[in-house]
Formats: structure tokens, C-alpha cells, sequence
């Protein structure tokens, strides 16, 4: 009995042996598989937050673009206001302008926060790409209205330009009408003068008989024709006779002054006579000599009704 119990013995401790010598190679094995399952999660762990990073990172640059692009979209709006502020005196609705100026100071206003802050959140950069489409409506609206103003003002200045053509045709037209009219008043003024023909300047002596040397003449005589008008008014006319010596005197006649033009000149001597629109043949003006005329050309002038009848010069011998 007893070497029966030691022969179970035996087996027991064989089949013991056995079974640990089976065991250890199953533990080491899942040890080593466990180290690398462990090494896997820490790999995997390791490669999401990277993934998670990337994701961000990539997320922060779209963000920075559209900060960026944003920021610019604002500049140009704001240049575009600057650029059409010279045009608000278009406008005389104070609302309009009104308008104009809180979206100008408000663009103005959102892109200095653009400046001044370095990171926005999605949430206000997306408030503020709806913020810069109504403000890029209202300077569409502004920019049509100032187009149809320039449309408008374009139409006014062609029509003026048609009315100042227009006007100046008239003008011209009156200018012209006036100068035919001034024209046609002088043709009746002159066609109203007397007119004289023959006149003639003579030396006289003491006696009344021609005197050709100058020097010697007692008296100067004028002698003239006054020719028939039919135009010229019938009634007494004063005649006033202007001579003129070689030095550019006028020979005195005893204060005898008549107007002309506007201005009062003084006369050598005058003739009234009866005109009645027929000729008045060999009419003479005397003037009287109290010293000694010098020889030369002399100037004779007829005056009468404010008209100069004729002005010739004689030359007058020693």
C-alpha cells in the first residue's frame, strides 16, 4: 500500500511538473503581448493628440486667413467711403447723408478692431463678414444714387449747354439787330446833315479884295456851298466856322462857343442862315484879323446841328 501511495505521489508531483513547465512560456507570452498592446494605446494616444493638434493648428491658420481677408475686405470699403466722401455735396436729403456718415464711422470703427486685436473667434468674425455685406449694400445704394445724380446733372448740363447755345443764337441775333438799327439810326442821322460843297479860304484886305500874301490879309474868308437834302429838318441853322494855323491855334472869335459830341468847343466866327431843303449857293463866314498870320496850311472846319460838315486844309502863301 505504501509503494502505491508513493507511486500516485510520483505522478502527482510529474503532472505538477508538467503543467508548470506549460505555464510559464502562456504568462511570458502574455506579458510580452501586453506590453505591446500598451505600446500600441501609447502610440495610438501619441498620434490622435498630434492629429488633434494638426486639427487645431489647421484650424487657427483658417482663422487667422479669414481674419486676414476680412481685415482687408474692410480697408477697401473704407477707402471706397473716403473715396466718395468729396461727393455728399450731391446730396441735399440730410437722411442720405445721415446714412453715409454711420456707415463710414462704423466701417472706420471695425477696422481699427482688426488692427487692434491679433485673434478674433469664428463667432465674431462670422458677425462681422455679415456686419461688412450690409455695409457694402448701403455703399452699392450710395454709389447707384450718385450715379444717377451724375446722370441727371450730365442731362441738366446738356440742356443748359442747348439753352446757353440757345441764348447766345439770341443774343447774336439782337447784337446784330442792334448794330443794323444803330446802323440804319446813323445812315438817317447823316442823311439828315447838311452837306457843303466849294469851300474855299481867302485873304481879304482892307477893302474886301483877295489878299494872297498871309501876311498882309486884313480878314479871312470861308466860302461854301450847303447843298439840297430833302432829309435834312428846314429851319434856321447856325453855322460855326473852326480855323486852325499852322501852329495849331485856333484863331479866337470873341468868345463864340457851340456844343459837339458832348463837349463845348470854341468857334473862330459863325453864319446863321434860312434853310429851307434847297441849295444856298456862296454863303461866307468872315473872320477878323488883329495881327499877323504866319504862311502855312491852315485847317477849316464846318460845324452845324452837332455835325462836323467837312474839316480841309489850304495851304496859305507869303
Amino acid at each position: 500500500m505504501n509503494n502505491d501511495f508513493h507511486s500516485q505521489n510520483d505522478i502527482d508531483n510529474q503532472g505538477q511538473q508538467q503543467a508548470r513547465s506549460f505555464s510559464k512560456p502562456i504568462v511570458i507570452g502574455g506579458s510580452v503581448l501586453l506590453v505591446i498592446i500598451v505600446a500600441l494605446g501609447a502610440l495610438i494616444f501619441m498620434q490622435n493628440q498630434k492629429l488633434d493638434e494638426a486639427v487645431l493648428r489647421t484650424q487657427e491658420l483658417e482663422l487667422e486667413n479669414q481674419q486676414l481677408e476680412l481685415s482687408n475686405q474692410y480697408e477697401e470699403l473704407s477707402s471706397s467711403f473716403q473715396q466718395h466722401e468729396g461727393q455728399m455735396m450731391l446730396f441735399n436729403n440730410d437722411s442720405i447723408r445721415a446714412e453715409y456718415e454711420a456707415a463710414k464711422n462704423r466701417v472706420e470703427e471695425l477696422t481699427a478692431e482688426l488692427k487692434r486685436r491679433d485673434r478674433l473667434s469664428s463667432q465674431r468674425i462670422a458677425e462681422l463678414q455679415k456686419e461688412i455685406d450690409t455695409l457694402r449694400e448701403i455703399m452699392r445704394h450710395y454709389v447707384e444714387q450718385i450715379k444717377e445724380l451724375n446722370q441727371e446733372n450730365e442731362a441738366l448740363r446738356s440742356e443748359n449747354k442747348t439753352l446757353a447755345n440757345q441764348n447766345n443764337r439770341l443774343t447774336s441775333q439782337v447784337e446784330s439787330q442792334t448794330a443794323v438799327n444803330r446802323e440804319l439810326s446813323q445812315r438817317m442821322e447823316l442823311a439828315e446833315k447838311l452837306n457843303v460843297t466849294g469851300v474855299s479860304l481867302k485873304g481879304l484886305k482892307a477893302n474886301g479884295k483877295e489878299q494872297r500874301n498871309i501876311t498882309k490879309a486884313q480878314q479871312l474868308m470861308v466860302t461854301f456851298t450847303v447843298t439840297q437834302n430833302n432829309s435834312t429838318p428846314v429851319g434856321r441853322k447856325t453855322i460855326y466856322l473852326r480855323i486852325t494855323s499852322p501852329e495849331g491855334n485856333l484863331l479866337q472869335g470873341n468868345g463864340i462857343t457851340f456844343p459837339f459830341e458832348g463837349a463845348t468847343l470854341q468857334a473862330s466866327a459863325q453864319k446863321d442862315i434860312e434853310y429851307e431843303g434847297e441849295e444856298i449857293a456862296g454863303i461866307k463866314i468872315y473872320w477878323d484879323n488883329n495881327a499877323t498870320l504866319n504862311p502855312g496850311t491852315y485847317k477849316v472846319e464846318l460845324f452845324a446841328d452837332n455835325y462836323r460838315l467837312c474839316s480841309m486844309d489850304f495851304q496859305m502863301k507869303k
